[in-house]
């Protein structure tokens, strides 16, 4: 095999209702709109598009893992300890549910986060290393 995967492209998000939950992305997490039709959106936003599909109610992109814990199947990542409190503190402001920072026993901090329909998702506050290096991040 030659060829190698190089990045995820695009990410699947079930929601129950594609105008409303288009919104809130956009307002709340600073998505940008590509497309709309009544059956899904997508996003540009975090380096990827985001597909928001229309989908049944209680549907989310969530999994149970062996301990019976609600996971995540999706982590952004911020630059830094300082920028993750931010963010985490804009979106308390801006009434979007989140957890508590946490010390998950790696390096770095996290904390989850959830859209109108449920989906988890994790805030990590280490930049991947060949991320920063492509962008030229430092610190």
């Amino acid at each position: 095999m030659g060829e190698k995967l190089l990045r995820i492209g695009t990410t699947y998000i079930p929601v129950t209702n594609v105008d409303i939950s288009s919104e809130w992305y956009i307002n709340k997490l600073g998505a940008e709109l590509s497309y709309k039709d009544q059956d899904k959106a997508i996003l540009n936003f975090a380096n990827q598009s985001i597909f928001l599909v229309k989908s049944n109610e209680n549907q989310s992109s969530n999994f149970i893992d062996i301990y019976g814990n609600e996971r995540f199947s999706l982590t952004f990542e911020v630059n830094g300890l300082n920028a993750l409190e931010e963010i985490h503190n804009d979106f308390r402001q801006s009434e979007i549910r989140v957890g508590e920072i946490e010390n998950r026993g790696h390096s770095g901090r996290n904390f989850v986060f959830y859209d109108l329909d449920g989906n988890k998702f994790d805030v990590w506050s280490e930049l991947s290393p060949i991320f920063k290096e492509k962008y030229l991040i430092s610190k």
